[in-house]
């Protein structure tokens, strides 16, 4: 093996040792075998690209094709593209896919499950930096820089995964794999000048060149020196941080958050997702306790811990809208909606919250509706959702509900299913924000809200049949493993599943209830938690839950439970109209094959929502389908990766292009002869070689049996034929064409696609063989021109004077 390819099979190594760093983001370590096979094909093609040898850029713009069209092959079919046809199967489809991994990315919570998107991501990432190493290391033969990728990906890795136990082993296989790659390059390095360090036959080394080998055949002084040197670098980086304690927080140190014997035992609970960290936790063993409370309420079932509103849905996802924020008022302003006929009603509630140390929530968890909260710290106050937001300390740091105890006032509302029953219509501008729906939002959605509540004739009627249809009668199971899904569609695969956890249920009735043109939001928060021998309420991770909250004027927004699960009371205000000794208790849900612990509830805390981290009044995003941890990318960023990928798309997909810009101009036309060589063309693309010495009907019949069409298209196809006949051999004036011309062509393109397999169609559409008429147009330019060069030079050498002539 030759020095360069030795240096090729080491950038790899290296661009694949340094990729595991990514391995703790996700669930599944599948993907790298995945990112490895693909790896090492793009560097294959690299190693035989030099060897023809191709310039330097025709060799990465060659990698780079194969890496995409390799993409294409595994990845396209698998977005959620509305659209039909090639472009929309090869841009749009495969553009989607891209576009979900970035939501899910944003999304969910470290470690992410793997999904297509993510796996799309962390594949072409890898691909990327692959591509990058291998240009620095092998074409410019500057491998030192080829660590400025490695780092990047360590980095980003490192700094998303928060570090942590593996930490050191990641950079471990960084650092060797880098090191690997130095030596390989400064072996081929030395091998161009001569012999390499420490293979001279024993004795014969000079002895004025100090390079003599030692004896035994073995690496010469200056090789083992530079070993040592490698070796003792890599094992300080990874000494000193864990000897020095001041270090623990740098690059490879473990999560500053965590408990104080730095076990990771005690470590901190982040507000994440509740999407995935719902259901994660969910499936833990971990369930420890994250408060305690004390309420003198009359009613602890009904005693929620409220946390954030979602109150803008825009198909993808529900997150929390950009509001301005307000110091905290002594006493906190009136509810939104409530009359004071039900204010009249209410009780008087305290609650004392005292937190673990080991939950660092931002948003403060209350009773709804609270009328003052006494908290030590910076907090904010936005009125909309009636929370409390953590405010900012110092440069990334935010107040937080870590060891905090607090009082709060709130109100135990009960309201009557009368009064719900005749609630006013509510003020317009309360309806027009909270009914707004998407115009991506399936249209199973409303049709199906509308059948659930059909015959209903109030606002309160129908969303007590959705609340019934989603925990009684609709058929539907509580199942934590069910796979929480992005995107317009998951709330229709949702209602035709009929499976998932609270986060399913709470975010359809919502949409539901919208597209009814009932005001609705989803609450974020902890269900009552577990009372105690000694009066005090334990809530723990399992307890974290999210709910529909439906506007009703005069009584304001309101708590209703679609969940079907135990140890969750459905509100007495929806409950049948029966003696109280027959009411029933909250619906038991049906049994879930994997559902194993019938008392798991979501598990995940609420974060601040982009449009607030706008306004400088927090600091993490509300997530995709919840609220979210982290600040996710800017939409700079995002657009430029968008414009950068679609550049990189456009490249195999120009002879697609340009194929699509031919057909539409030839059939334009409406000339025979030109949609007969288009409909050759097709034929070509996917196999048939043209033979120019058939007559059109014979043609026509090899098309026909070659391409395996069905009847409808062999018809087109002899039609053209006919047409063809008809313009080489009618008479002068005849009528030769007629209107379904381009029609036909265009039905016998598409039987000639339907017959050939998925890989031989992707061929057809990215790299069709009638483009070589590229190439002979291009020789066939070329000879005009170079004749035209040498007719004018013949002529301006004929008009020179002769000397001596005469």
């Amino acid at each position: 093996m030759s020095g360069r390819a030795k240096l090729t099979l080491f950038a790899a190594l290296a661009t694949l040792l340094t990729s595991w760093s990514l391995a703790p983001l996700v669930e599944s370590q599948a993907w790298l075998l995945q990112g490895a096979l693909l790896l090492g094909v793009q560097s294959a093609v690299g190693a035989g690209a030099r060897r023809v040898p191709l310039a330097r850029s025709l060799t990465v713009a060659a990698q780079l094709l194969v890496s995409l069209l390799l993409l294409v092959f595994l990845f396209a079919g698998k977005g959620e593209s509305t659209g039909s046809g090639p472009l929309a199967y090869l841009v749009d489809d495969f553009g989607s896919l891209f576009a979900q991994g970035v939501r899910d990315v944003g999304e969910y919570a470290i470690p992410a499950p793997l999904t297509d998107g993510i796996r799309l991501l962390l594949v072409s990432g890898v691909l990327l930096i692959g591509l990058l190493v291998d240009m620095l290391a092998v074409a410019a033969r500057t491998a030192a820089a080829a660590g400025l990728p490695l780092l990047a990906l360590y980095s980003v890795a490192a700094g998303l995964s928060g570090g942590g136990e593996a930490s050191w082993f990641s950079f471990l296989l960084a650092g060797c794999g880098y090191l690997l790659m130095l030596l390989a390059e400064g072996r081929d390095r030395l091998a161009q000048w001569g012999r390499v360090f420490g293979a001279a036959p024993r004795g014969k080394g000079s002895a004025d060149s100090g390079l003599s080998s030692a004896a035994g055949g073995q690496a010469t002084a200056p090789a083992r020196f530079g070993r040592r040197i490698g070796a003792v670098a890599l094992g300080v980086a990874l000494a000193v941080p864990a000897a020095l304690p001041a270090l623990g927080g740098g690059l490879l140190g473990g999560n500053q958050d965590g408990g104080e014997d730095g076990s990771g035992a005690g470590g901190t609970i982040s507000a994440v997702n509740p999407l995935v960290s719902l259901q994660s936790n969910l499936n833990t063993q971990d369930n420890r306790v994250i408060l305690k409370y004390r309420t003198n309420s009359p009613q602890q079932s009904e005693q929620y811990l409220r946390i954030v509103a979602l109150d803008e849905f825009n198909g993808v996802k529900w997150e929390a809208s950009g509001r301005a924020l307000t110091d905290v008022p002594e006493v906190l302003p009136k509810p939104t909606g409530l009359s004071d006929q039900v204010r009249v009603t209410s009780t008087e509630v305290t609650t004392t919250v005292s937190v673990a140390d080991s939950y660092t929530q931002r948003y403060l968890p209350m009773p709804y509706p609270a009328t003052s909260v006494k908290i030590d710290g910076k907090w904010r106050f936005e009125p909309a959702g009636r929370t409390l937001v953590g405010d900012q300390l110092g440069r990334d740091k935010f107040q937080n509900v870590q060891g905090a105890g607090y009082s709060v006032q709130s109100l135990l509302l009960r309201p009557t299913a009368q009064q719900l029953q005749k609630a006013p219509e509510p003020d317009r501008a309360i309806r027009d924000e909270y009914t707004k729906v998407p115009d991506n939002l399936p249209p199973v959605v409303a049709d199906t809200a509308r059948q659930v509540t059909q015959g209903a004739k109030d606002d309160y009627t129908r969303a007590v049949k959705l609340q019934d249809y989603f925990a009684v009668n609709g058929g539907f199971r509580y199942n934590t493993r069910t796979t929480s899904g992005t995107g317009p569609q998951a709330v229709a695969r949702f209602l035709a599943d009929k499976e998932g956890f609270c986060i399913h249920f709470a975010f359809s009735m919502a949409a539901m209830s919208r597209s009814l043109g009932i005001p609705a939001r989803v609450a974020v928060g902890f269900t009552p938690g577990e009372k105690q021998s000694d009066g005090s309420v334990n809530v723990s991770m399992r307890d974290a839950h999210a709910w529909p909250e439906l506007y009703f004027e005069g009584v304001g927004w309101t708590r209703f439970e679609p969940t079907p699960r135990s140890g969750i009371n459905v509100p007495d205000y929806s409950r049948p109209q029966t003696p109280a000794a027959q009411q029933p208790s909250a619906p038991a849900p049906v049994p879930s094959q994997s559902s194993a612990q019938p008392s798991a509830a979501p598990s995940a805390s609420a974060e601040c929502p982009p449009a607030l981290k706008k306004l400088g009044e927090c600091g993490t995003p509300a997530a995709a389908q919840g609220p979210t941890h982290g600040d996710g990318p800017s939409l700079t960023t995002v657009l430029g990766w968008t414009a950068a990928v679609l550049a990189i798309l456009a490249l195999p997909l120009l002879p697609l292009l340009w194929r699509s810009r031919l057909r539409a101009r030839r059939l334009g036309t409406g000339e025979v002869l030109t949609a007969w060589r288009e409909l050759g063309d097709a034929a070509w693309d996917v196999g048939v070689v043209p033979d120019e010495a058939l007559s059109p009907r014979r043609a026509a019949g090899r098309v026909v049996d070659l391409g395996r069409l069905d009847p409808e298209a062999a018809a087109a196809v002899h039609r053209v034929a006919g047409a063809v006949e008809r313009a080489l051999y009618a008479p002068p004036g005849a009528e030769v064409s007629y209107p379904e011309l381009a029609d036909d062509v265009l039905l016998t393109r598409a039987g000639l696609l339907a017959a050939v397999s998925r890989p031989a169609r992707l061929r057809a559409l990215l790299l069709p063989r009638s483009a070589t008429r590229l190439a002979w147009s291009a020789s066939t330019r070329w000879s005009a021109v170079t004749s035209w060069i040498s007719a004018r030079l013949t002529a301006a050498r004929l008009r020179l004077p002769l000397r001596g002539r005469g």
